[in-house]
């Protein structure tokens, strides 16, 4: 275990931590070909935008398996230099392995909690793709992400928009909430929530809270690949995100029903196939706040 990893036990977010890494890591790597290759339209759409230059230093926060910090260090070139902090060092593995093999020298990975980590205001650009809506403490995440900024710099952070915006992930909620109950409130979760930063007002007095100036909100609609076939689909949602965490709290009863709810399930999703596999439609914020200079 890291040294920044050690400190962060004491955090009080640590509850959150651990539940990534005991019961959801796992569930991560088993589907990455949706974590990472599913969100590909996504990308697309959103990194041609950032203000991202040759030479930059870049500061990619919850960067997971560690496919946006390549691409950020493939962005700044030789000349510059990334880090990317996700507080998983099993995703870290994946994103230090596929650095080696493809020769990129400006990047590390670290092992950390960007909410409590010490950084210095060296980092021209601060990055964050579906990574801050989980902070136990929003206003102090954000506040330490701008605490790595320099004066002037800049922060861009990518969230989901509400759930009724986000059908890839509501639509199987709904169906397997028909079937079984709703968590109840001692549920272990991975923090606030994939819709925590979806409300444009909140996000902002949590932006003005931590210090930022000059907030941008960019709706982006793209599609989303959930799975190579209906039966990966349906996997995928019982495993993670909201659908899945209805199922893995019903325990017992979510396995005595296991054969309904997949019956629902593939009803429900069938009509988005394509060749690719089950696609469908997502909606984030893009937003980007400075740090005053």
């Amino acid at each position: 275990m890291s040294v920044a990893a050690a400190a962060d036990q004491q955090d009080p977010g640590r509850e959150f931590v651990d539940f990534w890494n005991e019961i959801l890591v796992p569930k991560f790597i088993r589907y990455k070909h949706i974590l990472v290759d599913g969100l590909t339209h996504h990308s697309e759409a959103i990194f041609p935008t950032l203000p991202v230059s040759k030479g930059d230093k870049v500061l990619d926060v919850g960067c997971g398996f560690g496919d946006t910090a390549i691409r950020l260090a493939e962005r700044v070139g030789a000349e510059g230099h990334v880090v990317g902090i996700d507080c998983c060092e099993a995703f870290l593995d994946f994103g230090r392995k596929e650095a080696a093999e493809r020769g990129i020298s400006n990047l590390e990975f670290l092992d950390g909690d960007a909410q409590s980590h010490v950084f210095g205001p060296t980092y021209d650009f601060v990055f964050s793709r579906f990574g801050t809506m989980f902070f136990e403490n929003p206003v102090r995440g954000l506040k330490n992400m701008r605490s790595a900024i320099r004066p002037g710099g800049a922060m861009t952070m990518i969230v989901w928009r509400t759930i009724d915006d986000n059908p890839w992930l509501g639509l199987p909620k709904q169906v397997v909430l028909g079937i079984l109950p709703p968590p109840g409130d001692d549920a272990r979760s991975c923090g606030p929530g994939p819709f925590s930063m979806s409300n444009q007002e909140t996000v902002t007095g949590m932006l003005t809270s931590a210090g930022y100036v000059e907030p941008v909100f960019e709706r982006v609609d793209a599609p989303v690949l959930c799975g190579k076939t209906v039966q990966d689909s349906i996997d995928f949602q019982l495993a993670l995100g909201p659908a899945g965490e209805v199922y893995r709290e019903a325990g017992e009863l979510a396995e005595q029903r296991k054969d309904e709810v997949q019956a629902a399930l593939s009803e429900a999703i069938t009509p988005y196939l394509e060749d690719e596999g089950i696609v469908m439609p997502s909606s984030s914020w893009v937003i980007t706040a400075k740090n005053p200079g």
